[in-house]
C-alpha cells in the first residue's frame, strides 16, 4: 500500500523529492526515469505529491479504502467525471461503461476450463492476451448439419428394415413417433434453457448442471458421458458388422462356414470382438494424435450419410417404375438362405432329361432322383418370389402388423401353403433363415431409440456459434423435424416396397447376403454399404472425441473428487487420461459384441439425460425464478412434463432392469457428490425447489402444533465463547448429537456483548467457529450469533427470535453456570435464572447438563452401566423420552435404563410400582422400575445449619453501592456478628469467599410461593422445640473448585462435620437446644426446601452414585427475584456429589403417548 502526502511551495523538482524519499525508505538511488519525469513537470508547480510505499493495510486517512498505487491511478480516472460521490466504491461497484465494455469483450470459454462466472480482474493480463477470433458458425453448419450427422446413424442402415418387418408398419410407426416426440419435446425444453443466458461451450452437461445443481448435474453428466461412450461402441460394432457380413465376409478370423446354431453365433461374436478392438484402438490413436483430423473428416462422413439416404429415396421411386430383381427362394413357406445354390428349383428339365440342382444336393444324400431327401423338402414345393415387389405392389397391407419370433424360429411367409409334421424335429436348420434373437415390442423400442439421439450436437458446439441463442433452437428443432420425417416416411416406404420375409431377414441371407436396405437403393447396394460403413466410422470417431471432453469438463468442475485426475491432459489441453478411460469403457461394450444388446444400454443413459433436461425446464418454469427469461418463447411446463414422462416410460419399455441399473448408477453418483463432492452454488432449480418446498412446509407447520406422536426435541443450544470466539463448552454439541442423531431441528446460538457495527468481525468469527464445531461433532443444523448491549438481552433475543414460523425450537439446552459462587461470576447465574424463567413463560422445555466436561464425547462407548431417571413430578414425559433418544446413539446404546420415583407416607408404593411398570409397557420403553419411599422426618440440625449459612450469604449479597474493598470488609463484619451468638467455647474467624450482587434488600416476611414453580418439597413441618432432631451432616463429596465454600467453624462444628450422618450424642442434642434461638429466625420456606434438597440428594446418591447419567426434574425458580441466589444453592445441594446430571424441565405439554 502507498501513502500520499503533499509538500507545498517547494523550489525543488518533484523528482528530486521523490527520489530522496525512495532512498530514505528503501535505500535506492533516485532513478533516471524520475529525473526525466521531473524535467517534464511544470516549473511553477507548488504542490508535489510524494508516494510512500508502506504496508498493505488500508488506512482510514487514505482517499480510497484500498489505496494502492493501482488504486491511486484508478482514482485519477474519475477526476473531472462528476463521479466523486461514488469513487470510494468504484472497486466493488464499477461504472456502467466498464461493465458494458467487459460484456462486449466476452467470449465463450472452452468446455470445462473455467466457470463462466469467473471474471478476469487483472487489466494488464487482458491487455497482453491475444485477441480471440470471433466464432463464425451459423445455424446450418453449426447446429443443423452436426445434428443430422449424429441422429442418422447405424440403426437406420442396419436395423430399420428389420424393425419394420418384426413390429409391422403400425407398431414401428408408434415406436418411431414416441421416440421422435420425446426428442422434440426435449429439444423444446433444451432450447428454452439454452436461450436463458449465455451458454459457454459444454452444452448439455453445462445446461443440466447449472439448472439442476451439482448433484444432479454430475449424476446426469456422467450418465450422458457413459451413453456417449457406449454409442461409440455401438457405432464400432455396426461398422464391423458391415465389414464382416456385407463387405468382406472372408476376412473373418473365426470361420463361420459349416457351423450351425450356437457355434456359428459364438464365432461371429468372437470376430466382432477382435475386429472391434482393433478398430477401437485405431480410432483412439487418431483422436489422440489430433482431433483436427476428425473435424476435417466430419464433412466427408456427413456427405456419406446424406448420399446414402438420397440413394434409398431414389430406389423407392425406381421401384414404382421398374422394381429391382432380388428373388427370394421359399421351400414351402420357409425362407431359404440363398447361398451355395444358383437356381431356386429342385430339378431342371434339360435336353438330356430331368437333372437335380444344387438345392437338391443340400437336402438329399445324393444328386440322383431316387435319393433319400429331407421329409419337409420332399413334401413341399420350392417357390421363388420377388424380394422387392415395388411401391405399387400392395405389399403394404401384408406388412401392417407385426410378427414376433422366439430365438431359432423360422422366418416364413405365412400366406403360402406348407406341409409339415410338427412331431418331426427341424433338420438342416442352417439352410433356413432363422431368428437370431427373441423379439418383442419393448426390445424394438430399446434398439431403435439410439437412432434419434444426437439432438444435443448443436448445443455442444455453442462455443463456436455466432449467435448460439438463435441458432440452437432453430437448428435443433429443424434437424429433429427433418430426421423424424425421414424415419416416419421410411417406415411406410419399407413396408410398401419390400416383401415381409425380406424385412424380417436381419442379415439379408435370403437375398444373396445383401444389406436389405441396400437392395432398395439406387443405383447399387454398394452405395449404402460403403456409405453406411464410413458414416458409422465417423460417428464412432465423433463419440470418442466428444466423450473424453465431456468427462474432462465434469472433472474440472470439481464436483466429483474421484474424477479429478481426468481433468488433466496434454499441454494443448487434449484430455489424454479421459480418452484412456473412454476407450476402456468402450471396450467393455465391444466385448458384448452384439449391436442389439448394446443399444438398450446407451438408450437408458440418453433417456435419463433427456428426462432431466425436461425436468430442469419444467422446474424453472413452475418456480418462476427471476432469472428465468428465455428468448425462446415456445415452451410450456406441461410439454416438459410430458417429455419427462415419455422418457421415463421409454426407459422401462426398453428394459426395466437396465432402467433400474441406470437409476442406481445415477443415484449412487448423486449421493457420492452430495457426500464428498465440492460444494457449488450455481443458482440451480433444485435449490429453488427446496426453497419453495421449505416455504410450503413452513406454511403447513403454521396450521397447528405437532401431534404428541411427532414431538421430538427441537433444540436451541446456547453456548458461550471466549475472547477468541472459540466455544467454551464443546461437549454441549456432543450431547446434542447424542440426543438428536441428526434428526429434527438444531439451532446452535451464542451471544456477544456490544454493538453489531463494532463487533461484526467477531460475530463472523464466532459463526465460523460454531460451524466448524458443528461439523466436527456432526451436528446437522443452523448456527446463529446475536450481538446486543448485554449478554442477558442477547440470550433473550436468541430465545425469542430463533427459528422461522412453525420451524421453531421447543427445547433449550444450556450448560450449568460454572464457578457461579465466585465474586466475578455473579452475573452468569443471574442470567441463568432469568433464562429459566423465560423458558417457563415461553412454554419451552429446558435441559441443563451439570458438569458438562464429564459428559462423553461422540467417540466414547459405554459397554455397561445405567441411565437413571428420577421421576418426581410429571412434566409431560420428557424424562421418559430423553433416555430413549440417548440410547439410540452408539455412546449410550449398551446402557440400561432405570426409573426411580418417590413415594410419600400416604402412597401405596407397591401399587405405584405396578402402575409405573404398566405405563412403561404401554410406552414401549424397557426400563427397571423402583419406588423409593421417603417418610416424613424431622428437619436435621445439619439442614438448619445449611439454611443458616445460605441466608447469611444472601444477607452479604444485599450490600450495594460499595467498592470491592468495602464489600469485603462489610461481608467480614456481618459474618463476625452473626457468628458471635453461636460461639460457645473456642471463637474463630469465619471466612467466606462469596460473590456480591447488586440487589435491593429483601423483606424478611415469609412467602408462600405456588407449588408448580417452586422447589419440589414434601409436606414436612418444622420440628417442635420439644422434639429432638437427628443431626445429618453431609458426606464429603467432591466439589469443583469454583463450587466450594471455604469456611472455618468452631471446633465443635468441625467435629460435627466429620461425623457420619445419622450419628447423634447427648452433647449434640444439647448443642441443638443451645443454637435454637438462631434457628427460629430462619425463613421456614427456605428451611423446608433445603430439607427436601438434602433428603433427595441423600436418596439419589444412595441409589445412583454409580450411574453413567442421572436425569432429574428441575425445580422452577422463585417468583420473587430476591431468592435467586437461594435457588442456585438449592440446585447445588440437590445435585451434590453426582458426576453427570441432566436437569430437565418440561415445557408444559405432553411429549410422549401410549397410543399408536
Amino acid at each position: 500500500m502507498s501513502q500520499r502526502f503533499t509538500v507545498s511551495k517547494s523550489d525543488r523538482r518533484p523528482s528530486d523529492i521523490q527520489g530522496e524519499v525512495n532512498q530514505l525508505f528503501e535505500g535506492d538511488e533516485p532513478s533516471a526515469c524520475s529525473d526525466a519525469a521531473g524535467e517534464a513537470a511544470p516549473a511553477d508547480a507548488e504542490d508535489v505529491v510524494v508516494v510512500l510505499k508502506g504496508d498493505s493495510n488500508p488506512k482510514e486517512s487514505s482517499p480510497f479504502i484500498n489505496s494502492s498505487e493501482a488504486a491511486a491511478e484508478k482514482s485519477q480516472q474519475y477526476d473531472g467525471k462528476n463521479m466523486a460521490l461514488f469513487e470510494e466504491e468504484m472497486d466493488t461497484r464499477p461504472m456502467v461503461s466498464s461493465l458494458l465494455s467487459s460484456l462486449a469483450n466476452y467470449s465463450n470459454l472452452p468446455q470445462g476450463c473455467k466457470e463462466h462466472e469467473e471474471a478476469e480482474n487483472n487489466e494488464a493480463e487482458l491487455a497482453r492476451k491475444k485477441p480471440v477470433k470471433a466464432p463464425q458458425l451459423g445455424t446450418l453448419m453449426g447446429v443443423y448439419m452436426p445434428c443430422i450427422q449424429n441422429i442418422f446413424g447405424v440403426i437406420l442402415f442396419l436395423r430399420m428394415t428389420w424393425l419394420v418387418g418384426i413390429g409391422g408398419v403400425i407398431g414401428t410407426f408408434i415406436i418411431v413417433f414416441m421416440c421422435c416426440a420425446t426428442t422434440m419435446l426435449t429439444a423444446i425444453s433444451m432450447s428454452a434453457i439454452a436461450t436463458n443466458g449465455v451458454v459457454p461451450a459444454g452444452g448439455s452437461y453445462y445446461m443440466i448442471s447449472r439448472s439442476l445443481g451439482p448433484e444432479f448435474g454430475g449424476a446426469v453428466g456422467i450418465c450422458f458421458y457413459l451413453g456417449t461412450t457406449y454409442a461409440g461402441a455401438m457405432y464400432i460394432l455396426g461398422a464391423i458388422e458391415l465389414l464382416l457380413i456385407y463387405i468382406c465376409p472372408k476376412a473373418a478370423i473365426f470361420p463361420i462356414e459349416g457351423l450351425e446354431g450356437a457355434e456359428a453365433e459364438a464365432a461371429l461374436l468372437n470376430n466382432m470382438r477382435v475386429y472391434g478392438t482393433i478398430l477401437l484402438t485405431s480410432m483412439a490413436t487418431v483422436v489422440f494424435v489430433g482431433v483436427k483430423y476428425v473435424n476435417k473428416l466430419a464433412l466427408v462422413f456427413l456427405a456419406c450419410v446424406i448420399l446414402s439416404i438420397l440413394a434409398v429415396y431414389a430406389g423407392v421411386i425406381k421401384t414404382g417404375i421398374e422394381p429391382p430383381v432380388f428373388p427370394v427362394c421359399l421351400l414351402g413357406n420357409r425362407t431359404l438362405v440363398w447361398k451355395n445354390f444358383d437356381v431356386c428349383a429342385k430339378t431342371l428339365e434339360t435336353a438330356n432329361g430331368t437333372v437335380t440342382t444344387q438345392l437338391w444336393s443340400m437336402f438329399c444324400d445324393s444328386p440322383f432322383l431316387n435319393a433319400t431327401c429331407d421329409k419337409y423338402f420332399t413334401a413341399n414345393n420350392v417357390t421363388q418370389i420377388q424380394g422387392i415387389p415395388g411401391i405399387t405392389s400392395g405389399v403394404l397391407k401384408d406388412n401392417l402388423f407385426g410378427n414376433y419370433y422366439e430365438k431359432g424360429d423360422l422366418v416364413a411367409k405365412y400366406d403360402l401353403e406348407s406341409v409339415e409334421d410338427h412331431d418331426d424335429p427341424l433338420t438342416n436348420s442352417n439352410r433356413y433363415v432363422l431368428a437370431d434373437i427373441t423379439s418383442f415390442f419393448t426390445l424394438l423400442v430399446g434398439i431403435y431409440f439410439p437412432s434419434v439421439t444426437g439432438i444435443m450436437a448443436g448445443s455442444n458446439r455453442s462455443g463456436d456459434l455466432r449467435d448460439a441463442q438463435k441458432s440452437i433452437p432453430i437448428g435443433t428443432i429443424a434437424a429433429i423435424t427433418t430426421t423424424s420425417t425421414v424415419y416416419m416416411t421410411s417406415v411406410f416406404l419399407f413396408g410398401a416396397c419390400i416383401e415381409g420375409v425380406v424385412l424380417r431377414d436381419k442379415f439379408g441371407e435370403g437375398v444373396h447376403g445383401n444389406l436389405v436396405i441396400g437392395t432398395l437403393a439406387w443405383p447399387s447396394p454398394w452405395v449404402i454399404v460403403i456409405g453406411s460403413f464410413f458414416s458409422t466410422c465417423g460417428a464412432g470417431l465423433q463419440s470418442l472425441t466428444g466423450a473424453p471432453r465431456l468427462l474432462q469438463a465434469i472433472a474440472k468442475d470439481g464436483i466429483v473428487p474421484a474424477l479429478r485426475i481426468f481433468g488433466h491432459g496434454k499441454a494443448n489441453g487434449e484430455p489424454t487420461w479421459s480418452l484412456l478411460l473412454t476407450a476402456c469403457i468402450c471396450e467393455s461394450g465391444i466385448l458384448i459384441a452384439s449391436l442389439d444388446a448394446v443399444a438398450p444400454i446407451l438408450s437408458m443413459f440418453f433417456l435419463m439425460c433427456y428426462m432431466f433436461v425436461n425436468l430442469a425446464c419444467a422446474l424453472q418454469t413452475l418456480l418462476r425464478t427471476p432469472n428465468w427469461r428465455p428468448r425462446f418463447k415456445f415452451y410450456h411446463w406441461a410439454l416438459s412434463f410430458l417429455g419427462m414422462s415419455l422418457c421415463l416410460t421409454l426407459m422401462f419399455l426398453c428394459s426395466w432392469y437396465y432402467a433400474i441399473v441406470a437409476m442406481g448408477i445415477a443415484g449412487s453418483i448423486y449421493k457420492y457428490i452430495e457426500f464428498a463432492g465440492a460444494e457449488k452454488e450455481w443458482g440451480d432449480g433444485i435449490r429453488g425447489l427446496s426453497l419453495s418446498a421449505a416455504r410450503y412446509a413452513l406454511m403447513r407447520l403454521e396450521e397447528g402444533p405437532p401431534h404428541t406422536k411427532n414431538w421430538r426435541p427441537q433444540l436451541l443450544v446456547l453456548v458461550s465463547t471466549d475472547a477468541e470466539q472459540n466455544v467454551e463448552q464443546p461437549r454441549l454439541l456432543s450431547l446434542t448429537n447424542q440426543l438428536k442423531a441428526g434428526k429434527g431441528l438444531t439451532i446452535v446460538g451464542t451471544a456477544l456483548e456490544g454493538t453489531y457495527l463494532a463487533n461484526y468481525e467477531q460475530a463472523q468469527r464466532a459463526d465460523q467457529a460454531l460451524r466448524k464445531l458443528m461439523e466436527t461433532e456432526k451436528v446437522k443444523g443452523f448456527c446463529q450469533v446475536t450481538v446486543s448491549s448485554n449478554l442477558r438481552d442477547a440470550s433473550s433475543h436468541l430465545l425469542q427470535a430463533s427459528g422461522l414460523g412453525g420451524l421453531k425450537h421447543n427445547a433449550v439446552l444450556v450448560s450449568w453456570p460454572r464457578n457461579w459462587k465466585q465474586g466475578d461470576e455473579h452475573q452468569k447465574w443471574r442470567n441463568f435464572v432469568e433464562l429459566v424463567r423465560e423458558t417457563t413463560i415461553a412454554q419451552l422445555a429446558l435441559l441443563v447438563p451439570k458438569n458438562i466436561a464429564a459428559f462423553p464425547s461422540n467417540g466414547e462407548r459405554f459397554t455397561e452401566g445405567h441411565i437413571d431417571v428420577w421421576w418426581i413430578v410429571h412434566d409431560g414425559g420428557m424424562l421418559m423420552l430423553l433416555p430413549f433418544l440417548l440410547r439410540q446413539h452408539k455412546v449410550w446404546r449398551k446402557c440400561k435404563m432405570r426409573i426411580f420415583t418417590v413415594a410419600q407416607m400416604d402412597d401405596n408404593s407397591i401399587q405405584m410400582k405396578k402402575d409405573l411398570t404398566t405405563f412403561l409397557y404401554h410406552l414401549r420403553i424397557d426400563a427397571m422400575v423402583e419406588v423409593v419411599e421417603m417418610h416424613d422426618s424431622d428437619i436435621s440440625a445439619y439442614t438448619y445449619e445449611k439454611t443458616l449459612v445460605m441466608e447469611q450469604r444472601s444477607q452479604m449479597l444485599k450490600q450495594i453501592n460499595l467498592t470491592k474493598t468495602e464489600r469485603e470488609r462489610e461481608i467480614q463484619s456481618i459474618t463476625d456478628s452473626s457468628r458471635g451468638s453461636i460461639r460457645r467455647k473456642n471463637p474463630a474467624a469465619v471466612t467466606t469467599q462469596l460473590s456480591v450482587t447488586e440487589e435491593p434488600p429483601a423483606t424478611s416476611k415469609e412467602e408462600k410461593p405456588e407449588e408448580e414453580v417452586q422447589l419440589i418439597h414434601d409436606n414436612t413441618t418444622p420440628a417442635s422445640p420439644a422434639t429432638p432432631s437427628t443431626t445429618l451432616t453431609p458426606a464429603e463429596e467432591a466439589q469443583s473448585p469454583g463450587e466450594q465454600i471455604q469456611r472455618t467453624w468452631t471446633e465443635k462444628c468441625d467435629r460435627e462435620a466429620a461425623k457420619p450422618r445419622g450419628g447423634t450424642t447427648q452433647e449434640d442434642i444439647k448443642d441443638i437446644f443451645n443454637m435454637k434461638p438462631e434457628w427460629e429466625n430462619l425463613n421456614q420456606s427456605n428451611l423446608r426446601r433445603m430439607h427436601t434438597a438434602l433428603r433427595l440428594n441423600e436418596v439419589i446418591l444412595k441409589k445412583s452414585s454409580e450411574a453413567k447419567l442421572v436425569l432429574l426434574n428441575m425445580p422452577g425458580p422463585p417468583k420473587n427475584r430476591t431468592g435467586d441466589e437461594n435457588y442456585m444453592e438449592f440446585l447445588e445441594v440437590l445435585t451434590e456429589g453426582l458426576n453427570r446430571v441432566l436437569l430437565v424441565r418440561g415445557g408444559g405439554r405432553e411429549v410422549i403417548t401410549i397410543y399408536s
